[in-house]
């Protein structure tokens, strides 16, 4: 299984710019600012421009320490600058300002498994799962999957990504998770049948497709094989996917990614 990193989900706020008269006499509300300084900074986080994401998430914290949203702002932050005891005090933080928030624990979850605390985050991120009113918990599953996979307990995976699609049949990553865990174990058959339930809602996926050549080839099944491998080049013709067939359909195993 190729290095994947834990999908982490966040939602991208407008821009928003707070302004204010020299002849306006409002006090400046220090809650308010701070939030619009969390949107500006997650904005800039989410484009790359780290710079800015610090000089306004940290003028955002100066505001209003107590908001969980700055401190998992200024979590996600100190990850993206590889400093990981700033990232970890961070994320306690907000985790303790809203212990039930469910985007939180799936957040801080995803940070405690890619530094090898897989038990503890396996908690949260089931934390995130129960939570009635979170809106996406088939990507807590499959994030808690992931988690799994990458400490090569594959057998304890497989409910999660079930669980997953379960709740989300077109939720294609899990999908791909899936198969790709079948074919790993030399379940190819059970690859496969992840790979049609997702075709047969009607749903559209290279990488769903491809994952279904690998495991028709893994199966020893060309005819299938080629079914997929005509599908993915009548829909994606121009991807990184179709462009892999010729290689993928070569091979005598095709139980490695392309």
């Amino acid at each position: 299984m190729s290095a994947r990193g834990i999908a982490i989900l966040a939602s991208l706020a407008m821009l928003v710019t707070a302004c204010t008269s020299s002849n306006s006499t409002r006090p400046i509300d220090e809650k308010e600012a701070a939030a619009a300084n969390v949107r500006l900074g997650t904005a800039y986080l989410q484009q790359g421009n780290l710079q800015l994401a610090k000089d306004k998430l940290e003028k955002a914290e100066r505001q209003d320490p107590r908001s969980y949203e700055v401190q998992y702002a200024m979590a996600l932050l100190s990850e993206q600058l590889q400093q990981s005891s700033e990232a970890e005090k961070h994320y306690q933080s907000a985790l303790k300002l809203a212990p039930n928030n469910a985007g939180v624990n799936n957040a801080y979850a995803g940070y405690l498994c890619r530094n090898g605390k897989v038990d503890q985050a396996l908690k949260l991120f089931e934390a995130a799962m129960r939570d009635p009113l979170y809106p996406t918990p088939w990507v807590a599953s499959a994030n808690a999957a992931i988690c799994l996979r990458s400490d090569k307990r594959n057998a304890d995976a497989i409910p999660y990504l079930e669980r997953a699609i379960q709740l989300r049949p077109d939720y294609y990553p899990a999908v791909i998770e899936l198969a790709d865990l079948q074919i790993s174990i030399d379940k190819p058959e059970l690859a496969r049948s992840a790979v049609d339930r997702f075709l047969s809602i009607g749903r559209k996926s290279a990488d769903v497709l491809l994952v279904g050549v690998r495991a028709a080839v893994a199966q020893g099944d060309r005819s299938a094989a080629d079914v997929y491998a005509r599908l993915l080049r009548r829909d994606f013709p121009d991807s990184a996917q179709a462009r892999a067939l010729p290689q993928l359909l070569q091979s005598p195993a095709g139980s490695q990614r392309p």
